[in-house]
């Protein structure tokens, strides 16, 4: 007689800890493990010919990190309050290498830890819309919070056309 495992449901990998940043009324998560650090907005130095959600480069202790608005990336309003802030992410663009980026979001809320039960898959929305970047959607004390995966937010060409700039 064989056993057989079933395969992990995509939701079983999902579940951990997420940091959940605010965007424009609606809260967003980013793995943990993806977050480097939370820092207070610094000067960014504009890269000319970039795609237009990437504010340019900031200089993090001798480092040079790229910059995404993240709300320009997802088409919402951009504005900067006392509480916008940057999260250093570590993305590994296809090349494989990985390279930290800078995420303007307009808060950060909490670390959450989520469940399997806690994690829906992305629901198809009836048309063609690009959801690679979306690993599901949690519901937190009767918020649905948007689960990203960091990796893909960012298209990959224009990580490694951001990363070749900031070098």
């Amino acid at each position: 007689m064989s056993t057989t495992t079933a395969p992990v449901s995509t939701a079983v990998r999902l579940a951990g800890k997420y940091l959940t940043v605010g965007l424009a009324n609606e809260a967003y998560g980013i793995a943990v493990l993806k977050v480097r650090e939370i820092i207070r907005m610094l000067k960014i130095t504009p890269v000319p010919q970039l795609p237009p959600y990437v504010k340019g480069v900031i200089n993090l202790r001798g480092r040079v990190i790229p910059v995404v608005d993240l709300r320009v990336k997802f088409g919402l309003e951009a504005g900067f309050t006392e509480r916008t802030c940057i999260v250093v992410v570590q993305v590994r663009p296809a090349s494989g290498q990985h390279v930290q980026m800078g995420l303007i979001v307009d808060c950060v809320e909490e670390v959450v830890t989520l469940t399997d039960q806690e994690i829906e898959p992305t629901p198809e929305f009836g048309c063609v819309i690009d959801t690679s970047y979306l690993l599901g959607l949690a519901k937190v004390k009767g918020q649905v919070k948007t689960l990203l995966d960091i990796d893909r937010v960012v298209a990959p060409d224009a990580v490694q056309q951001i990363a070749q700039a900031a070098s």
